[in-house]
Protein backbone atom coordinates (compact mmCIF):
# COMPACT_ATOMS: atom_id res chain seq x y z
CA UNK A 1 0.00 0.00 0.00
CA UNK A 2 1.27 3.44 -0.92
CA UNK A 3 1.43 6.35 1.49
CA UNK A 4 0.06 9.81 0.76
CA UNK A 5 2.52 12.41 2.01
CA UNK A 6 1.76 16.12 2.20
CA UNK A 7 4.77 18.41 1.76
CA UNK A 8 4.33 22.06 2.64
CA UNK A 9 6.59 25.06 2.94
CA UNK A 10 5.28 27.69 5.34
CA UNK A 11 5.99 30.55 7.67
CA UNK A 12 5.81 29.99 11.42
CA UNK A 13 2.19 31.20 11.40
CA UNK A 14 1.24 28.92 8.49
CA UNK A 15 1.38 31.31 5.53
CA UNK A 16 2.14 29.37 2.35
CA UNK A 17 1.02 31.56 -0.52
CA UNK A 18 3.32 31.89 -3.50
CA UNK A 19 2.65 35.62 -3.84
CA UNK A 20 4.56 36.43 -0.63
CA UNK A 21 7.35 33.82 -0.87
CA UNK A 22 9.88 36.60 -1.36
CA UNK A 23 9.30 37.57 2.27
CA UNK A 24 8.92 34.26 4.07
CA UNK A 25 10.67 31.64 1.89
CA UNK A 26 13.54 32.98 -0.19
CA UNK A 27 15.48 34.73 2.63
CA UNK A 28 15.91 31.38 4.43
CA UNK A 29 17.57 29.43 1.65
CA UNK A 30 20.41 27.08 2.58
CA UNK A 31 22.20 24.04 1.21
CA UNK A 32 20.53 22.00 3.98
CA UNK A 33 17.07 23.10 2.89
CA UNK A 34 17.83 22.38 -0.77
CA UNK A 35 19.10 18.89 0.10
CA UNK A 36 15.97 18.23 2.18
CA UNK A 37 13.67 19.30 -0.67
CA UNK A 38 15.62 17.17 -3.14
CA UNK A 39 15.19 14.18 -0.84
CA UNK A 40 11.45 14.67 -0.38
CA UNK A 41 10.71 15.23 -4.06
CA UNK A 42 13.19 12.58 -5.18
CA UNK A 43 11.56 9.92 -3.00
CA UNK A 44 8.10 10.43 -4.52
CA UNK A 45 6.80 7.86 -6.98
CA UNK A 46 4.01 10.19 -8.07
CA UNK A 47 2.55 13.61 -7.40
CA UNK A 48 -1.00 14.59 -6.48
CA UNK A 49 -1.77 18.22 -7.24
CA UNK A 50 -4.71 20.56 -7.09
CA UNK A 51 -5.43 22.76 -10.09
CA UNK A 52 -3.84 25.98 -8.79
CA UNK A 53 -0.62 24.29 -7.75
CA UNK A 54 -0.48 22.36 -11.03
CA UNK A 55 -0.97 25.55 -13.05
CA UNK A 56 1.84 27.19 -11.09
CA UNK A 57 4.33 24.31 -11.38
CA UNK A 58 3.66 22.83 -14.83
CA UNK A 59 4.76 25.73 -17.06
CA UNK A 60 8.07 26.06 -15.22
CA UNK A 61 9.12 22.47 -14.51
CA UNK A 62 7.90 20.96 -17.78
CA UNK A 63 10.55 22.97 -19.65
CA UNK A 64 13.43 21.57 -17.58
CA UNK A 65 15.39 18.84 -19.34
CA UNK A 66 18.62 18.43 -17.32
CA UNK A 67 17.43 17.61 -13.80
CA UNK A 68 17.68 21.24 -12.80
CA UNK A 69 17.85 21.82 -9.05
CA UNK A 70 18.14 18.07 -8.56
CA UNK A 71 14.36 17.58 -8.78
CA UNK A 72 13.32 18.24 -12.39
CA UNK A 73 13.86 14.66 -13.58
CA UNK A 74 11.49 13.21 -10.99
CA UNK A 75 8.95 16.01 -11.31
CA UNK A 76 8.85 15.50 -15.07
CA UNK A 77 9.15 11.72 -15.17
CA UNK A 78 6.85 10.57 -12.38
CA UNK A 79 3.08 10.32 -12.81
CA UNK A 80 1.10 13.40 -11.87
CA UNK A 81 -2.50 13.14 -10.70
CA UNK A 82 -4.24 16.46 -11.22
CA UNK A 83 -7.45 17.00 -9.30
CA UNK A 84 -9.55 19.46 -11.30
CA UNK A 85 -13.15 19.71 -12.37
CA UNK A 86 -12.36 22.51 -14.83
CA UNK A 87 -9.21 21.57 -16.77
CA UNK A 88 -9.76 19.41 -19.82
CA UNK A 89 -6.13 18.48 -20.45
CA UNK A 90 -2.89 18.43 -18.54
CA UNK A 91 0.00 20.05 -20.37
CA UNK A 92 2.67 18.41 -18.21
CA UNK A 93 3.75 14.95 -19.37
CA UNK A 94 2.48 11.92 -17.44
CA UNK A 95 -0.59 13.80 -16.17
CA UNK A 96 -3.84 12.05 -15.36
CA UNK A 97 -6.79 14.30 -14.56
CA UNK A 98 -9.09 13.27 -11.73
CA UNK A 99 -12.37 15.07 -12.39
CA UNK A 100 -14.80 13.48 -9.96
CA UNK A 101 -14.64 11.70 -6.61
CA UNK A 102 -11.03 12.77 -5.90
CA UNK A 103 -10.93 11.20 -2.44
CA UNK A 104 -12.16 7.88 -3.79
CA UNK A 105 -9.69 8.03 -6.70
CA UNK A 106 -6.77 8.87 -4.37
CA UNK A 107 -7.82 6.07 -2.04
CA UNK A 108 -7.70 3.69 -5.02
CA UNK A 109 -4.24 4.98 -6.00
CA UNK A 110 -3.05 4.37 -2.44
CA UNK A 111 -4.16 0.74 -2.65
CA UNK A 112 -1.97 0.13 -5.69
CA UNK A 113 1.56 -1.14 -5.43
CA UNK A 114 4.38 1.33 -5.86
CA UNK A 115 6.09 4.10 -4.02
CA UNK A 116 4.63 6.97 -2.07
CA UNK A 117 2.54 9.79 -3.50
CA UNK A 118 3.44 13.39 -2.68
CA UNK A 119 1.03 16.30 -2.44
CA UNK A 120 2.62 19.74 -2.69
CA UNK A 121 0.70 22.95 -2.00
CA UNK A 122 -2.92 22.20 -2.92
CA UNK A 123 -4.49 23.31 0.39
CA UNK A 124 -8.10 22.72 -0.64
CA UNK A 125 -7.28 19.24 -1.86
CA UNK A 126 -5.33 18.43 1.31
CA UNK A 127 -8.30 19.57 3.41
CA UNK A 128 -10.57 17.11 1.60
CA UNK A 129 -8.06 14.28 1.80
CA UNK A 130 -7.36 14.92 5.50
CA UNK A 131 -11.08 14.97 6.30
CA UNK A 132 -11.31 11.46 4.82
CA UNK A 133 -8.27 10.24 6.76
CA UNK A 134 -6.20 9.69 3.61
CA UNK A 135 -3.10 11.67 4.62
CA UNK A 136 -0.38 9.42 6.04
CA UNK A 137 2.27 12.06 6.77
CA UNK A 138 2.96 15.76 6.77
CA UNK A 139 6.46 16.98 5.87
CA UNK A 140 6.67 20.64 6.76
CA UNK A 141 9.45 23.14 6.19
CA UNK A 142 8.78 25.99 8.59
CA UNK A 143 10.59 29.30 8.19
CA UNK A 144 11.32 31.42 11.27
CA UNK A 145 9.11 34.37 10.40
CA UNK A 146 5.62 35.41 11.46
CA UNK A 147 3.86 37.00 8.50
CA UNK A 148 0.77 38.13 10.37
CA UNK A 149 -1.30 37.99 7.21
CA UNK A 150 -1.56 35.94 4.05
CA UNK A 151 -3.13 32.71 2.96
CA UNK A 152 -2.67 30.11 5.67
CA UNK A 153 -2.39 26.45 4.89
CA UNK A 154 -4.18 25.07 7.94
CA UNK A 155 -7.20 27.41 7.96
CA UNK A 156 -9.86 24.83 7.15
CA UNK A 157 -8.31 21.49 8.06
CA UNK A 158 -10.31 19.35 10.48
CA UNK A 159 -8.98 18.80 13.99
CA UNK A 160 -6.11 16.38 13.50
CA UNK A 161 -3.87 15.08 16.25
CA UNK A 162 -0.34 14.54 15.00
CA UNK A 163 2.71 12.68 16.25
CA UNK A 164 6.13 14.15 15.53
CA UNK A 165 8.13 11.45 13.76
CA UNK A 166 11.24 13.42 12.81
CA UNK A 167 12.64 16.90 13.23
CA UNK A 168 15.69 18.70 11.95
CA UNK A 169 16.83 22.29 12.29
CA UNK A 170 18.87 24.04 9.63
CA UNK A 171 21.47 26.75 10.15
CA UNK A 172 19.06 29.27 8.56
CA UNK A 173 16.54 28.65 11.36
CA UNK A 174 14.25 26.60 9.15
CA UNK A 175 12.73 23.53 10.78
CA UNK A 176 11.97 20.32 8.93
CA UNK A 177 9.12 18.66 10.82
CA UNK A 178 7.62 15.32 9.89
CA UNK A 179 4.29 14.37 11.44
CA UNK A 180 1.98 11.38 11.19
CA UNK A 181 -1.71 11.59 12.05
CA UNK A 182 -2.37 9.92 15.41
CA UNK A 183 -4.89 7.20 14.65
Amino acid sequence: MRKLIVSEWLSLDGVFDAETMGQWWFPYDSEQRVAHIQGVIGAAAGFVLGRRTYEMLAPYWSTMKNNEMGVAANLNGAPKYLVSSTLETGSWNNTTIIRSNPCQEIETLKQQSGGDLLVMGSAQLVQSLAARGLVDAYRLLVTPIVMGQGRRFFDALPVTKLTLTKSQSFSSGVLALDYAPSR
